[in-house]
């Protein structure tokens, strides 16, 4: 049997034609509405989920006025709630037009409408509870024309941000030279007599905190150290690099004690526990490690993170240790386990640096997108401080709620805890002989009397801030606006 043999283009075109064929039929097309079942859907979800406040006032938008209907609604599609509309066009939920949304207002009794000023919501209960008494009370309606009210004093009023407390401005008091690097790490002793700091000229050098003088230069390091911490238990320094090396300094004898092997990589940050003889370290390794002081044991190796750790905090109450790390993310450990309980996923970039309030049982993290608050013991999300648009390495807090964050490009910001209203900002002069890129600040502390802020920067010095004694609330107000608040809740 012969077999007919045919032309390539005729070939082809039969493939287009089979492929054609087998195509023709769109399957990602949706399946057509059926209007009966539609409908039935729509109520059923309109009972489920809006029953409860199914007495409120119909909104019917593009009309000028909110009529009352204490009884029961006859047509669902007419209804509308805040956020959510349904019509008798569309049949569809569809979302409100902004007039719409700011034209709907709650009517409530008097008492009830001061109290709730100070709220930033309310739950559907609270609305069903109190629209509802208004309803059926007919005394405390309130008429909203044009997207303003007739009676202000009924209505509830959208939730505003609270004044900041005011604080004194900041100014830079001394500049002290002396590294030959970058100075990367501070520790203030607990007598807040002296101070430490760790440079990238691989030394710890010991200023008087009052004068500003050089006491005494430590070498041993033999890269940059990255943290200090001087213990109010014992006599001892504790100091990290990125050699690795953990070292335990006797102040007594000016030299090196012990050293705590274990880090497979630079050593970015330590923490004294305040109460037991724990040291904590952190890595580029992605792990923290927990150390017994005396015997030098490796009590626990805490792993979970994916990136650096690149800083740690402990504290006496439950969780007693904190890891942020590069991977984005905060972990919130047991101790005694040597396990995550929480781990915080709400940064999208690097966490470089924590801090506890030394009053609340609260605290911030600092990274490039974001300065976060945090309630324990779970990590509650408290609020964000957004404004400090660079990487931020450091946060400082004192007890009279001013939070400092400091950043790679030179930058200080000066914010209030509570609410977060940011009320100062710094970029002080570089070092003479210094390029304008190193501007940067890596560390900033509150010595122990918290009147003096002692920062580490880039142009190789140690600068101290003080509060500005002659400054009062007249001469430098709070340039504050009540517009309304809007924390991201993530």
């Amino acid at each position: 049997m012969d077999v007919q043999k045919h032309s390539v283009h005729t070939l082809v075109f039969r493939s287009l034609k089979r492929t054609h064929d087998m195509f023709v039929s769109d399957h990602a097309k949706s399946v057509a509405l059926d209007e009966e079942s539609q409908k039935i859907k729509m109520d059923v979800k309109l009972k489920s989920d809006y029953g409860a406040v199914l007495h409120m006032p119909v909104l019917k938008e593009g009309k000028d006025r909110v009529s009352h209907h204490p009884g029961h609604l006859q047509s669902h599609q007419s209804y509308t709630q805040p956020g959510v509309a349904l019509t008798a066009d569309t049949k569809m939920h569809r979302n409100p037009s902004e007039g719409g949304v700011h034209s709907m207002a709650l009517a409530l009794p008097p008492s009830q409408a001061r109290h709730d000023t100070s709220r930033t919501g309310a739950s559907v209960s609270d609305i069903h509870r109190h629209a509802g008494g208004a309803e059926r009370s007919h005394a405390h309606s309130t008429v909203v024309v044009g997207g303003g009210t007739r009676n202000s004093a009924l209505t509830r009023k959208a939730p505003t941000m609270p004044k900041p407390q005011w604080h004194p401005p900041w100014k830079l008091f001394r500049v002290i030279s002396g590294h030959l690097g970058w100075v990367r790490s501070i520790a203030v002793e607990p007598g807040n007599q002296w101070f430490v700091t760790g440079s990238a000229d691989r030394t710890i050098k010991i200023w008087d905190l009052a004068s500003g003088k050089l006491k005494l230069s430590l070498t041993g390091h033999i890269s940059t150290v990255r943290g200090v911490a001087v213990s109010s238990r014992s006599p001892y320094l504790f100091s990290c690099g990125e050699d690795k090396q953990v070292k335990c300094w006797d102040l007594e004898y000016n030299k090196v004690i012990r050293h705590y092997h274990g880090h497979l990589s630079a050593v970015y940050d330590l923490d004294l526990h305040p109460t037991i003889d724990v040291l904590v370290t952190c890595s580029r390794d992605a792990t923290a490690r927990v150390w017994d002081i005396r015997t030098k044991a490796n009590v626990h190796t805490l792993t979970g993170h994916t990136n650096t750790v690149a800083t740690v905090r402990c504290q006496a109450a439950e969780p007693q240790i904190i890891t942020g790390s590069h991977d984005s993310t905060i972990r919130l450990w047991d101790l005694i386990a040597g396990k995550t309980r929480v781990t915080l996923t709400n940064h999208k970039k690097s966490v470089r640096t924590l801090v506890l309030h030394p009053r609340q049982y609260t605290f911030a993290s600092g990274s490039a997108d974001n300065i976060k608050q945090w309630m324990f013991p779970d990590g509650n999300f408290i609020q964000n401080l957004s404004g400090h648009n660079a990487i931020i390495n450091t946060l400082a807090v004192n007890s009279d709620g001013v939070l400092v964050s400091g950043a790679d490009n030179g930058t200080i910001h000066m914010w209030d805890w509570r609410t977060g209203y940011n009320f100062q900002r710094i970029h002080a002069a570089v070092q003479p002989g210094s390029l304008d890129s190193e501007s940067g600040i890596f560390a900033c502390l509150f010595d122990h009397s918290e009147s003096r802020l002692i920062t580490a920067e880039a142009d190789k010095t140690i600068k101290v801030y003080k509060e500005d004694d002659t400054a009062t609330e007249e001469s430098h107000p709070i340039n504050w606006k009540p517009e309304i608040l809007k924390r991201k809740r993530f």
